[in-house]
């Protein structure tokens, strides 16, 4: 690093200099009675001026506001050693300039820490306000695409309902028309996978993918996986061949590559590990290697890019319900006297509900409600022929779920429920393989997780 206080200007400079400070030397400040140790860290462009950027042992980044009471130390290194050496990673103080020969990439921000940055002052992730802020903590995306970010929700993804779905896919449209050849959307984690396949069935046909990414780990940790998922969505969003909406991730723990995972085949199987979502009963649509600049196809049954066509709307009363031993057959009852639209029901096994819930579930269906049976296994398929209680549960009116994600076929019945509230056809429809939800052509035995083969 040329600069040895690399971003620091003003007073603040002048201080640490004083000190004999450079990037890379353990320090020790100590304000209002606190002590923070660590490693002095070259201070953000988008940082304030009169803050010190310090890495603790801990391996979080904090940023500590200096006023004439802070006091400012060098201290030795641990084991004797005054200094390990300067810092490697050089921080990038202004973005690189947009280059008009690279394709158009929308990033539109609904939430979560994938598009944010660290405001050291209160430790908080703030969402990143700009295109330009966007390029300052990613600059990598700078050379594959003109990004044209906005903030379009900064949301919890459990805060998530319909309504924003409709947001979103109104803001990915607007992108499209405006020139984009494919669209980011960053996104919570938690409930990225029903985003994804809301947004499946409300694009009959798009010019580009429609990327949701998202972080696991908060950018100012060490392990943030912030930075590469990003890098990998926008070169999807550049590449792939495929006109589809989907998830990108990590693939394996390590930065090596992520996969593209469609959005209708999506879950999160690990409240934390950098690589936790996982295709169900369906291969990944890509791989990507953002440091390489690939992408390579793992599956040919995708949709290709065409004209943008969108049926938006979602209805937001729909239920999804999960079987357990004990469940009340009340909580059906519950459902059709509050004037709920449809529901899903997460059964155990091959689509499995207790008997007591059969005659709930056919009054349900007997005034108009049609109700999807899915399975808590995730892998394999609901069959309802085999035991007694599916049986019932078919006489009784109920919809196959196939091998339908809980989740997928809850957005799905929302989606359709705005088009039409006809028991007869809403069944065609949710039997419909419509975006790739439903793979009748698949062993769909027992994956914990397929074989990529890098």
């Amino acid at each position: 690093m040329g600069d040895p206080l690399h971003g620091y200007t003003g007073i603040l400079r002048e201080r640490l200099a004083s000190k004999g400070l450079s990037i890379g030397d353990r320090v020790r400040v100590s304000r209002r009675g606190a002590v923070y140790e660590g490693i002095l860290m070259p201070r953000h462009a988008l940082t304030g001026r009169q803050i010190i950027v310090v890495k603790l042992d801990n391996g979080y980044n904090v940023g500590i506001r200096v006023d004439e009471n802070t006091i400012i130390e060098k201290i030795p290194w641990r084991g004797g050693k005054h200094r390990r050496g300067v810092l490697s990673a050089e921080i990038v103080m202004h973005p690189p300039k947009p280059d008009p020969s690279k394709p158009q990439v929308s990033v539109i921000s609904t939430g979560g820490t994938i598009a944010s940055r660290v405001e050291y002052e209160t430790g908080a992730v703030k969402p990143a306000l700009s295109s330009r802020d966007l390029l300052a903590v990613v600059p990598e995306i700078g050379s594959m695409a003109r990004i044209d970010a906005e903030i379009l929700y900064s949301i919890l993804s459990e805060d998530m309902t319909p309504k924003h779905w409709e947001g979103i896919v109104d803001a990915v449209a607007r992108s499209f028309e405006k020139g984009s050849v494919g669209v980011v959307v960053t996104h919570g984690t938690d409930t990225m996978g029903y985003t994804a396949a809301a947004l499946s069935f409300a694009f009959r046909s798009l010019p580009g993918p429609v990327v949701l990414v998202g972080s696991q780990r908060s950018s100012d940790r060490p392990s943030s996986d912030a930075a590469f998922n990003l890098m990998a969505s926008v070169l999807a969003a550049v590449k792939a061949p495929f006109g589809e909406v989907v998830v990108v991730m990590h693939g394996e723990t390590g930065d090596t590559y992520a996969l593209a995972h469609r959005g209708t085949k999506v879950r999160k199987m690990h409240t934390s590990r950098r690589d936790a979502f996982q295709s169900i009963n369906d291969r990944p649509l890509a791989a990507i290697w953002p440091y390489e600049g690939r992408l390579e196809i793992l599956s040919r049954n995708y949709r290709v890019r065409g004209d943008l066509s969108v049926e938006n709307g979602f209805d937001d009363k729909v239920a999804l319900i999960k079987t357990y031993p004990g469940i009340s057959p009340e909580i059906i009852d519950v459902l059709v006297d509050k004037g709920y639209h449809g529901i899903v029901v997460e059964a155990t096994g091959l689509g499995h509900t207790p008997g007591r819930l059969v005659e709930p579930i056919r009054r349900a269906v007997e005034e108009g409600i049609p109700v999807v049976i899915t399975s808590q296994c995730l892998f394999g398929r609901t069959n309802l022929n085999v035991y007694i209680n599916g049986r019932r549960l078919l006489e009784a009116g109920v919809i196959p779920g196939s091998d339908m994600l809980p989740e997928t076929a809850y957005a799905k019945l929302s989606w359709i429920l705005r088009r039409t509230r006809d028991l007869g056809e809403v069944r065609r429809m949710m039997l419909e393989n419509m975006a790739g939800e439903i793979n009748p052509h698949h062993d769909l035995g027992l994956y914990p997780r397929w074989d990529h083969g890098f």
